[in-house]
């Protein structure tokens, strides 16, 4: 019976899902214009029948763009695989014909200074409906199909009012990379006869999925960092125009429904004002109308949050717009089996659909207040700027003027004001120069943005969050910063805040034709100069001890080349560190002697030799891939290094064209075999960089004898008898520690700390394994102070835990090493501040003494 009740379901699922037309979709009463192009005139086939290609997407929106008066077609930025995002401007002809004018001034609205003027009695609307920023979750990037051709072809009263009094921009994929990936997949296992077994190929991508983009970054955590391509031109567009709403199309879990905000209220970011959650019910009441017409179950205010505001449902909350966020029940394919019998890839379509319908209507029903709200919000920040104690904030490191650059480049970007700190100042026990740090002033139009990006924050509503918990972004970059109060900022100057901020340039130090040329550790693109030289084979040493050649004292750390040596070279050495200079913005010191004022000679028996890292990062067999992907695109894009994405089961191959291998978090197994071999490439002098399951899996394997900590018995007894079941989740929720801050304590004169400016590190933890202490002291470099909580939620159990843990344990195997590391050192790509400990030790970790490993 059940076969055939399977069989049965099948056949109906392939019957319904051959009939969809674009009657399936569009609203009833409506007539549409003949000469714009459908979907199925131009591709094929109906949305829904085929999962849409993003070449296919572009093709479209081309086509339907000029076929239309209603719209232009512009193109925002590039992918890393050189895919165009485009998006569409919908409007009336006459508004599209003013639409400069319209935009100038609709950006009045976000500057109280010419706001009170404007009225918004006439004012159009400016609605963004953004689609499927994760690449598998592609009903959305599909109903942008029917959104584009819905507002270039209806016809009618209703449609017309609609264009005359808002600007719509359709973003009809948030990720192309990552949906073409999908959609090659879903495609090309597509049956004729659609099966929706969800054991079936087509319905289980292969790793690393088509969520993410080329790197494997999930584009919906980098609306705040900004890393990549895609985040970027999107964040500049946002900012041309401010919408009033931004939607986000997703997908989840194939048995859910259809979500809608207002999420979880307890879980709102507390500088979101409680208008814009009003402004939410509102246009929830819409999106329950126009689903229920189509018969959709759906829900609200369960699961999902407000609090990181690096989100494309939440970033728009902090810059005075509404962003609202969509999640489908995902068919993951064309059709899939669910609780509610058989789910189609068409059904999903039709309500991303609807959704857009609604928050267009609810947008018009209340277009007057959206606009009068992004005012009044930005009107407020003035006065929020006068209640708060702190004034403004000062950043920067006079010795690595690069990752001054790219906060400070990160913060223009969010069109907050940064000015150049033009007197050295002093606070709180941390020097600032003059012309080698940043102001950011608080009374400012986008204080909320900015307190954001600045403020620690160690006390919440709810213990629950659905991402990280705090994002403070100097200590991220591991920058000396301070907050300002008023009697700081006599003599700061804040005439015109700087509009962009320039690569910084190097010098070379010295005459060419020297004895030696020092590098200093402390610039964040110091090993891409280095690899530079390593790669040509050029002798490089690093100084294990101080060196002072006249007056300037050279860390430990500081990198050697010795031209004597290797004079042959002199020419292409030199010509490469005016390329140094120029593009690594690295000064370079030229040395006209090997003899020391005081410490060591540049021959010195304690220098190490370095040699060129020989990179392999593991991926696949249970490894994450978002970790993975941080790790290529730090080496890859940032410091233009080789690197060979390994796949777990090669672990039993020849390894000796390595000499680094990198093991992110991971949750695989392999055999005894690979075991042993890695375990001999390590011994005959491999080093192998490891963190949080990556680290463990090495324990497990006994490879390293790292231990990690476990509940104890008095934990165990301390536990009631009896708990309520309706208090399981939350509790649970409780001691997930989903990303906070954490203080550690430095050993400034280790390998793995060279170039380091203070002895104490933010490091970001997303995870609860706690690594026990070594027997051998000098084996745990970085360690957990007694009150490492900086910023961010934590349990009171947890934070017991972590107090005066290793953040790193050093072990010898062999020859070899293994630098097991607690946490993930790239985090988001925009953790640049622990950067420094991988960059470390995969270049320096070789160098750590054998009496200093457990």
């Amino acid at each position: 019976m059940k076969k055939h009740l399977t069989l049965l379901l099948t056949i109906l699922s392939f019957w319904s899902f051959a009939q969809v037309d674009m009657t399936y979709y569009l609203p009833e009463g409506l007539s549409y214009n003949p000469d714009i192009p459908t979907p199925k005139e131009v591709l094929g086939y109906h949305p829904g029948e085929w999962h849409v290609s993003h070449d296919q997407l572009l093709y479209y929106m081309r086509e339907v763009s000029a076929a239309s008066d209603r719209m232009v077609m512009q193109e925002i930025a590039r992918t890393y695989e050189g895919r165009p995002l485009v998006q569409l401007t919908v409007s009336s002809p006459a508004n599209l014909a003013n639409l400069d004018q319209i935009k100038a001034d609709h950006k009045k609205l976000t500057d109280p200074s010419s706001s009170a003027s404007l009225n918004t009695e006439d004012m159009p609307i400016v609605m963004w409906l953004g689609y499927s920023v994760h690449g598998n979750e592609a009903s959305g990037s599909n109903a942008s199909l029917l959104t584009a051709y819905y507002l270039a072809a209806a016809i009618g009263s209703e449609i017309d009012e609609m264009l005359e009094n808002s600007i719509i921009i359709i973003d009809p994929s948030f990720n192309p990379d990552g949906l073409h990936r999908f959609s090659t997949w879903v495609n090309m296992h597509r049956s004729h006869v659609i099966n929706p077994d969800p054991n079936d190929r087509e319905y289980d991508e292969v790793w690393p999925g088509g969520r993410t983009n080329h790197y494997w970054f999930d584009l919906n955590r980098d609306w705040l960092p900004l890393q990549h391509p895609e985040s970027r031109g999107r964040i500049a567009r946002f900012h041309e125009w401010k919408p009033n709403i931004l939607t986000d199309h997703h997908e989840m879990g194939t048995n859910s429904t259809f979500f809608f905000q207002p999420g979880i209220p307890a879980r709102k970011f507390p500088w979101t004002p409680d208008k814009n959650v009003d402004l939410t019910h509102k246009m929830a009441a819409f999106h329950a109308k126009y689903l229920d017409n189509i018969g959709s179950l759906y829900y609200s205010e369960e699961s999902f949050d407000d609090f990181y505001i690096g989100k494309g449902s939440t970033y728009p909350d902090v810059n005075g717009s509404v962003g609202i966020l969509f999640e489908q029940a995902s068919s993951r394919g064309h059709a899939q089996e669910n609780d509610y019998g058989i789910l189609t890839f068409p059904m999903a379509v039709r309500n991303h659909f609807t959704a857009s319908l609604s928050t267009m209507a609810s947008g018009i029903a209340h277009r007057k207040e959206f606009l009068d709200y992004q005012r009044d919000f930005y009107n407020g920040a003035s006065s929020l700027a006068a209640k708060d104690p702190v004034k403004a904030y000062v950043f920067g490191s006079a010795k690595d003027p690069y990752r001054n650059y790219e906060l400070a480049k990160m913060l223009i970007q969010h069109e907050i004001d940064v000015y150049p700190l033009k007197r050295n100042i002093s606070k709180s026990g941390k020097s600032f120069e003059a012309n080698g740090a940043y102001v950011v002033p608080m009374s400012q139009d986008q204080y909320r943005l900015a307190k954001a990006i600045f403020e620690t924050r160690t006390s919440f509503n709810d213990s629950l969050f659905y991402d990280v918990s705090t994002w403070t972004m100097p200590l991220a970059f591991n920058l000396p910063y301070a907050e300002l109060g008023s009697k700081d900022l006599s003599g700061i100057s804040f005439d015109d805040p700087l509009e962009y901020v320039s690569m910084p340039k190097g010098e070379l130090m010295g005459d060419k034709g020297a004895y030696a040329y020092a590098i200093e550790p402390y610039g964040y693109l110091s090993f891409k100069s280095i690899n530079r030289l390593l790669s040509k084979k050029v002798v490089v040493q690093m100084l294990n001890e101080t060196h002072t050649d006249g007056n300037k004292t050279y860390p430990r750390g500081t990198m050697i080349i010795p031209v004597g040596v290797q004079e042959h070279k002199r020419a292409w050495i030199e010509q490469t560190i005016d390329k140094i200079n120029k593009e690594d913005g690295i000064n370079v010191y030229a040395l006209t002697t090997g003899l020391a004022k005081s410490g060591v000679d540049l021959g010195s028996r304690s220098n190490t030799t370095m040699k060129e890292p020989k990179i392999a990062v593991l991926v696949e067999g249970g490894v994450s891939s978002y970790e993975a992907g941080e790790v290529w695109h730090l080496l890859d894009q940032r410091y233009k290094m080789k690197v060979t994405l390994l796949p777990v089961d090669r672990l039993g191959r020849d390894l000796s064209r390595y000499n680094r291998i990198i093991i992110p978090n991971m949750w695989g197994s392999v055999s005894d075999s690979q075991k042993k071999n890695l375990k001999e490439w390590i011994s005959q002098g491999g080093v192998v960089i490891a963190w949080k399951n990556g680290g463990k899996w090495l324990s497990d394997a006994e490879i390293t004898g790292v231990k990690y900590a476990s509940g104890s018995d008095d934990e165990e007894e301390k536990k009631p008898d009896f708990k309520a079941y309706e208090n399981l989740d939350e509790e649970r929720g409780a001691q997930v520690t989903g990303g906070s801050i954490f203080e550690a304590r430095v050993d400034l004169t280790h390998p793995l700390a060279y170039g380091m400016e203070s002895d104490r590190m933010a490091l970001f933890r997303n995870h609860n394994l706690v690594l026990e202490k070594s027997k051998n002291v000098y084996a745990n470099p970085l360690v957990y102070t007694e009150n490492p909580l900086l910023s961010g939620y934590v349990s009171e159990e947890n934070l017991a835990k972590f107090k005066n843990s290793p953040a790193v344990t050093v072990s010898n195997v062999g020859r070899g090493k293994v630098i097991t590391l607690a946490d993930n050192p790239n985090f988001r790509a925009f953790w640049y501040g622990t950067n420094k400990i991988f960059i470390n030790a995969l270049f320096f970790g070789e160098a750590i003494s054998r009496g200093a490993g457990e």
